[in-house]
């Protein structure tokens, strides 16, 4: 799994001009990708490292200091771009595996006790936010 992890204090996800997640409050915003060698045991190990992260105000972590986090599935973090002028897509996982790990990730982080909203699976999504800090992480599961 690949995650962007973004520390806000505000953000939004509309799909077809109708809101469907918002939060407004310092959060997290992680735009997950799941590529073929994930599995439920990657996903809930990388849910509990995000929530315990320690990259918000005075080095608290979201479990800590009790702040949603919003998630949001993006394929487009498995890219690869080392070839032409079009993105392969091929290293990310198909919808099949992909949504149940998402799924799997944003259920973990319920059970450690964490708000979580979410983007709707495969639909296109706008995603607003204020970005705090700014604070940006990569984690990679593969690395």
């Amino acid at each position: 799994m690949r995650a962007v992890v973004q520390v806000v204090s505000e953000a939004a996800v509309t799909v077809s001009s109708v809101v469907v997640s918002a939060v407004h409050e310092q959060a997290l915003l992680v735009l997950l990708g799941v590529t073929h060698r994930d599995s439920v045991e990657i996903a809930e190990q990388l849910a509990t490292k995000i929530w315990n992260l320690r990259i918000l105000d005075d080095e608290q972590s979201a479990s800590d200091a009790n702040a949603p986090i919003m998630v949001v599935s993006q394929f487009t973090l498995y890219a690869d771009t080392r070839k032409g002028r079009r993105p392969s897509w091929s290293a990310a996982a198909p919808r099949s595996i992909a949504e149940p790990l998402v799924e799997a990730f944003c259920t973990h982080l319920s059970q450690l006790g964490a708000r979580v909203e979410t983007g709707v699976f495969g639909a296109s999504m706008q995603v607003a936010l204020v970005n705090d800090g700014p604070r940006t992480l990569i984690l990679d599961t593969q690395t």
